[in-house]
């Protein structure tokens, strides 16, 4: 892991080459739009976390968690996730990262010291001429410093809580990452013993307690299945974040040219973690989201409903208790 420190103002620029960043079939979105989504962000309470965020494919995604001074992907930097320190973006995509300039520079406004944005190494560099070119416009720096990572390069946070980057499958230098706690766990030969003894181990400088790793949250971005799914920090996680971004038959040809998952992926992916929580982002505009509920309700098994959300639902509500509608398909128009 490095840093990489945003220019100051009075540096040279350097010209910065096109690059272009198409859009694909995968997430533009169509026209016309299917249904209105609501715009603002959405609070829910998912396990033993809190969540705050939006996500629509091709539009925008971020989801903070408060509880955790993190959050995941900035979205447009709506104001609400301005306070939070710790920023994770995911890759480069606009409907991702495109507020990254405006959430460091808006955080001097309310007090905060400099955010941190946490970013593939690959990218970091994009960020600092970011950065750089918004200094020259505005005539000062805006504070903030970017941990450049590779995946299963652990970011520590707080004493008990770190960050840890993992490889998904998207975008170059795309990456998940999953929020872990540190738990100290007596060794089990010294379960029973008293307080004199353990202190008298202590002295004689016996190692007497574990680190136990306590995966709370995973997000993993925009992606198709991959072999992440099997990282225990991932299959484990408390609340696990994961984007199905297509539902209808018809769109199966675009989420695998876009490196998405399709809800016909679900049964096995939900086979594959453990996540007492899985909540489902990055849904297409393509598919009415009462549709996309009742065609996820027919493709995962039974036993899975009750653990399965959606990010979006306002307000929170079991997803799978409502009975069918009788016109499940009306609203599909795109």
């Amino acid at each position: 892991m490095s840093t990489v420190a945003i220019r100051p103002l009075g540096t040279p620029s350097n010209a910065i080459a096109n690059q272009t960043n198409p859009r694909t079939l995968d997430e533009t979105p169509s026209v016309p739009i299917v249904s209105p989504m609501p715009t603002w962000m959405n609070k829910r309470r998912v396990g033993n976390q809190t969540l705050l965020g939006y996500s629509l494919a091709g539009e925008e995604t971020v989801i903070g968690l408060p509880d955790l001074n993190v959050c995941f992907d900035v979205g447009r930097a709506p104001r609400e996730i301005i306070p939070i320190d710790n920023m994770c973006i995911s890759h480069g995509h606009m409907d991702h990262a495109a507020g990254v300039a405006y959430y460091l520079s808006q955080r001097g406004f309310i007090g905060a010291g400099a955010g941190r944005v946490i970013i593939h190494r690959d990218q970091a560099i994009n960020i600092q001429k970011l950065m750089a070119i918004w200094a020259d416009i505005e005539g000062h720096p805006a504070p903030g410093h970017i941990e450049a990572v590779l995946p299963g390069e652990d970011v520590k946070i707080r004493r008990d809580l770190l960050i840890r980057p993992f490889a998904v499958k998207h975008a170059a230098s795309a990456l998940g990452f999953s929020v872990i706690e540190s738990r100290h766990k007596l060794k089990a030969e010294h379960v029973g013993k008293s307080g004199q003894q353990i202190v008298a181990l202590k002295k004689q400088g016996i190692e007497i307690e574990d680190w136990l790793e306590v995966p709370l949250v995973t997000y993993c971005g925009d992606t198709a299945m991959a072999p992440f799914l099997d990282l225990p920090y991932v299959r484990q996680a408390e609340v696990l974040l994961i984007e199905c971004t297509f539902f209808d038959r018809e769109h199966l040809h675009r989420a695998r040219v876009g490196n998405h998952i399709h809800v016909s992926d679900m049964r096995e992916i939900l086979a594959r973690v453990e996540s007492p929580h899985v909540v489902i982002t990055h849904v297409t505009r393509r598919t009415d989201p009462r549709r996309a509920r009742d065609i996820m309700r027919d493709a995962i098994d039974p036993a899975d409903r009750d653990r399965v959300s959606f990010l979006m639902d306002r307000p929170p509500r079991r997803q799978f208790d409502r009975p069918r509608r009788a016109d499940a398909t009306a609203g599909d128009n795109a």
